[in-house]
């Protein structure tokens, strides 16, 4: 009987699992701040990705851990470059399975910034553009389905979306994370993904969790310049704005369960506070209800897990 009125339905296939590659890796290495998780040599990707397909998982969304940095993060648009292999391999062995990239320059930089720097310090925004629009270009020569920039620099989807119309690439999708704030719940992430800035912070081009109208601007401008689907990140926190710029844009609009968010629940789920199955699910629900049409979550797979035993 409940499920004849259920309003908000969880599903697998709406459900995107994050997924660490890294150049130097040789076995799994675990993440200290996020429990199950672990950043992945090249020679288990497809067996993580894989996993996860079968489980009925959407798609994989992947971050990559280079050998080698610089100050312009030059290995992100490497043709040979650690996100390039592993989704020519996904692609390869999971033809079926949709391989997103994340497009940013803050894993690639020696600085930890999401771009390429002024003498002062700051981020040089147009600078910038230049090279995420190359990196794209890179990421979908490598057969990635979806490109995702999260660098929030101004003006780069459509950057990107013109490289991509010009080198043949006009059917590929930009998922934009257009309402990214400067968030406290990133900090288990730049561990994973060894990303933490080395000075400052990125306040100046990431928004204040405080401004709402803003967060719906910057994805209505996202969706002007050729974004396919637009994103809010983090998702706890945000529910009105996931059901705002949902609103406003009309597009599908995916909300990020960030890695500060999935600590938490872990470690309540350690302490015993907490039931972690209807935790997940019920945070995971609560998303869709918001209107998100598509969840990033760490949780991805075991929350598929958990609904095909109920199936």
């Amino acid at each position: 009987m409940r499920g004849l009125v259920r309003e908000t339905e969880l599903r697998a296939d709406r459900l995107v699992l994050p997924l660490f590659v890294s150049e130097t890796a040789s076995v799994r290495e675990p993440i200290a701040g996020m429990p199950g998780i672990e950043r992945l040599p090249l020679t288990e990707v497809v067996d993580e990705a894989r996993e996860a397909a079968v489980l009925g998982v959407a798609a994989v969304l992947l971050f990559g851990l280079p050998a080698e940095k610089d100050s312009e993060g030059s290995g992100a648009w490497d043709q040979e470059g650690v996100v390039q292999q592993a989704t020519a391999a996904i692609k390869r062995a999971l033809p079926q399975l949709l391989v997103i990239t994340d497009v940013c320059l803050c894993e690639y930089t020696d600085h930890g910034h999401c771009g390429v720097l002024n003498q002062d310090g700051t981020v040089e925004n147009d600078a910038t553009l230049e090279l995420l629009a190359r990196t794209a270009s890179s990421h979908a020569r490598a057969g990635a389905d979806i490109v995702a920039p999260s660098d929030m620099m101004d003006g780069r989807v459509g950057a990107i979306r013109a490289e991509l119309d010009s080198e043949g690439f006009s059917d590929t999708p930009i998922l934009a994370y257009s309402a990214k704030f400067a968030s406290a719940f990133y900090g288990p992430f730049r561990e994973a993904a060894g990303s933490a800035p080395a000075f400052g912070d990125r306040r100046a081009y990431q928004m204040d969790p405080a401004n709402g109208r803003e967060a719906v601007r910057e994805a209505l401008l996202d969706a002007s310049e050729g974004a396919d689907m637009v994103m809010v990140k983090p998702a706890l926190a945000y529910g009105d704005l996931i059901r705002a710029v949902k609103r406003a844009t009309r597009l599908p609009v995916a909300a990020y369960n960030v890695s500060g968010e999935y600590a938490m629940v872990k470690a309540a789920v350690a302490a015993g506070y907490i039931e972690e199955r209807a935790a997940v699910c019920e945070i995971l629900t609560s998303l869709h209800r918001a209107g998100a049409d598509i969840v990033i979550s760490y949780h991805s797979k075991d929350a598929a897990q958990w609904l095909s035993q109920t199936a």
